[in-house]
């Protein structure tokens, strides 16, 4: 029996003083799963207790090069031997703003802190330009911590979404006015129908098309041939701003995001996760004309933090990394040996599955030999054979998300030795939870 009693001891504490011990619901597995961890470095973490995981979550994806990854940590003791925040714009975020212009392409960038800030002002900013009000979202899809959009995440049940004809708006918490709803409009990913008629009969009343190119919190379910340049087209033919929540695929999947993988350019991208390697950086990028409709007493954007010299400095040095390294080439290489791995264990087991998405975000789908489309294919998957089997390889020091609709990171540290113990671990632990 392994000796869990440090953690144990440790979030006991954490739960007299922080509701259910965590400062984010998603960290919570209840009292006997819920972790504890101490230190990280390169591609593992070690919990309170001492034992050590190869880690696939990395922080729910920000950790693109490798936990107190060097380059990075001296890029932000150089900034902070001069301070840190000065309500004034330093060195740092221009530098900051040049790499991400160069790198996506985009013509604009504003710094801010997080996925939900960057979202969140991304459809401010897309109203003030249109003079719309309602914008749509695809169901299965995460855009943040906003009221306005958490409406048919992932999180929700799938019957309660409605018919693909006339989806329903379903609120992914408690707490959220009734009356927002009347802003969203959730329509199913992949379904360029759905979309053309909806925006054909209501394009008068919608500012924006948010999508995130891959559903991040869907397992990575991919975009269907022609599906962004569906969305493109029609924002483009009614005046509407597309917005590309590049939170997660940023930096990730290309040099230039999903807009370079893709071939498609959106008006406005949202950055975060692994912008900064795990530093707390956002931004909104995007074309000079909608961006510009950040005007100084007419349009509001601020932040005390946005900017801050930790943020930008590490944001400087992850990107510096991302461009003069092999960084993507080598993800690639490792994520398409556990991808193609796993294809082959789940084959030999007799265990019906399919792995999609991309080499450096993935996800796995038990119980069904479908590709998903969209949320409601994911859906039809064996979660809680997923659950088990997770579970099992996180016994064996190999920690995924215990969640299917959470993909599997890689980052630049994980080693092909890596690789090879962690389907040692997936072909024991899926033995395991079949049973």
């Amino acid at each position: 029996m392994t000796d869990s009693s440090k953690t144990r001891e440790l979030f006991q504490r954490a739960m007299k003083v922080i509701p259910y011990g965590v400062n984010s619901n998603f960290r919570y597995w209840g009292e006997d799963d819920t972790l504890v961890i101490t230190r990280g470095e390169g591609a593992y973490i070690w919990d309170a207790d001492g034992r050590r995981y190869i880690d696939y979550r990395l922080a729910f994806g920000p950790i693109i090069l490798g936990h107190a990854y060097p380059a990075v940590l001296e890029k932000v003791r150089q900034a902070l031997q001069g301070g840190n925040l000065f309500a004034w714009t330093t060195p740092w975020e221009i530098e900051a703003a040049e790499h991400i212009c160069r790198m996506c392409k985009v013509d604009k960038v504003r710094l801010t802190n997080t996925g939900t800030e960057a979202t969140m002002h991304a459809l401010r900013i897309a109203r003030a330009h249109t003079g719309r009000e309602k914008f749509i979202k695809f169901e299965g899809q995460y855009h943040g911590m906003a009221d306005y959009f958490m409406f048919s995440t992932a999180g929700v049940a799938r019957g309660a979404v409605g018919s693909r004809r006339s989806p329903i708006d379903v609120p992914m918490t408690s707490g959220i006015p009734k009356a927002i709803s009347q802003y969203v409009i959730n329509l199913p990913f992949n379904d360029p129908e759905r979309l053309q008629a909806t925006v054909r009969a209501r394009w008068g009343e919608i500012a924006a098309i948010f999508v995130e190119p891959i559903m991040g919190n869907v397992a990575s379910v991919m975009p269907a041939p022609g599906w962004l340049e569906t969305i493109r087209s029609l924002c483009d033919e009614y005046g509407i701003v597309m917005v590309m929540d590049e939170v997660k695929t940023g930096f990730r999947i290309a040099m230039g995001g999903a807009q370079e993988y893709f071939g498609v350019q959106a008006d406005l991208v949202t950055y975060a996760k692994a912008l900064g390697n795990g530093f707390p950086i956002a931004a909104i990028a995007g074309k000079e004309e909608v961006m510009m409709t950040i005007e100084p007493g007419h349009m509001a954007h601020g932040g005390t933090y946005s900017g801050h010299a930790v943020g930008a400095a590490a944001a400087v040095a992850t990107l510096e990394v991302l461009e003069a390294e092999p960084v993507l080439e080598t993800i690639n290489q490792r994520g398409q040996m556990l991808m193609s791995g796993i294809g082959e264990i789940l084959a030999e087991a007799g265990v019906p599955g399919v792995v999609v998405g991309v080499p450096s975000m993935f996800g796995i789908l038990l119980g069904t030999d479908q590709e998903p489309q969209d949320f409601r294919d994911y859906t039809a998957g064996d979660a809680d054979l997923y659950e088990r089997m997770a579970m099992g390889l996180i016994r064996r020091g190999v920690q995924p998300d215990a969640d299917g609709r959470e993909p599997w990171f890689l980052c630049y540290s994980l080693s092909e030795q890596d690789v090879a113990q962690t389907l040692t671990a997936f072909e024991e632990a899926l033995k395991e939870a079949k049973g």
